[in-house]
């Protein structure tokens, strides 16, 4: 068996094996939304392993580029994404043999970490092969209005841009400025980056408001019988922003009918009824090219400042 950096003729190969492995459901197996991952990112493109076996491509591993900032210093990392064997070739270890891979070339490469939010079924085998759980990711639950449970509203998602460009870019100047001193790692937010990552987003459409007080991402998670108005990212950094995001999010979870609204924001509470606990996905991580110290500090969920964005699945 044969394990190598996939090449740009093997994407066709690439997307029948996820296919066949995972089926359409989770999400769409499409040119445009591997390109939108792995070819698109601002981050740099996906590093990408496949595993042939008589020339055929039969297992496949995708980590995604990603940069945190931590005191200062900006760190690379791995964010393990897709993943997937041909149904006929599972029980070789090929899920094993190309992580490995991937680690030993993040280590070459000077990544400083792999991250991700593995589900039950997959978390396991992560870590037999050294990662370890951080902590369950922060969340915050507020209820709507329960009036909203006798409205049909749909969720319709524009793009408000309500401000100059030099005034956004002063807003998200001022909003990385104010993460940097709390000397936690973080994702540095530019206009550039949000533009991909909500935007042009190929896997879901996003309500995103963009003004020189706030700037908002959300989507509407349908759960059954009920809605919830996921908040990706929220940014601002004075009260008179934060009271406008508020009102744009009642509004928002208004027309559109939602029961709940999630977020996670340190500084942000929606209404007096709202819970806040760790109770999202497990966040794990493994450690490539960092110190003692820092490998401390990663391990340990108060030491990242994160919005639902930078680590929800997409």
């Amino acid at each position: 068996m044969e394990i190598r950096k996939a090449q740009e003729k093997d994407l066709p190969e690439i997307l029948e094996v996820l296919k066949s492995s995972l089926g359409e459901t989770s999400s769409q197996k499409t040119e445009t939304v591997w390109n939108y991952k792995h070819v698109e990112n601002p981050f740099g493109k996906s590093l990408v392993l496949v595993a042939c076996l008589y020339d055929k491509i039969v297992g496949v591993r995708a980590f995604m580029c990603w940069q945190w900032n931590y005191k200062g210093r900006k760190l690379s990392a791995f964010r393990a994404v897709d993943t997937a064997t041909d149904p006929a070739h599972r029980g070789k270890g090929i899920f094993k043999k190309l992580t490995l891979k991937a680690l030993e070339i993040g280590e070459k490469e000077n990544i400083s970490f792999v991250f991700n939010t593995p589900n039950s079924l997959s978390k396991p085998g992560y870590l037999k092969m050294g990662w370890k759980e951080v902590n369950k990711i922060g969340l915050s639950i507020s209820p709507a209005n329960p009036l909203n449970f006798l409205k049909k509203g749909q969720f319709d998602p524009i793009i408000k841009q309500e401000c100059s460009k030099s005034e956004f870019v002063e807003l998200l100047e001022k909003y990385n400025e104010s993460l940097r001193k709390n000397n936690k790692l973080f994702t540095i937010k530019n206009e550039n980056f949000l533009d991909w990552r909500y935007q042009a987003n190929a896997l879901q459409k996003y309500h995103v408001v963009k003004n020189k007080d706030f700037y908002l991402a959300a989507y509407l998670k349908d759960r059954g019988k009920y809605k919830e108005l996921r908040i990706s990212e929220l940014i601002f950094i004075s009260s008179d922003g934060k009271k406008k995001a508020k009102k744009e999010i009642l509004e928002l979870s208004s027309n559109c009918s939602a029961n709940f609204v999630s977020y996670s924001h340190a500084n942000f509470k929606l209404g007096l009824l709202s819970y806040t606990g760790n109770i999202g996905p497990v966040l794990t991580l493994k450690g490539l090219n960092i110190d003692k110290s820092d490998a401390l500090s990663f391990y340990n969920l108060k030491n990242w400042d994160y919005s639902l964005g930078d680590l929800e699945l997409f």
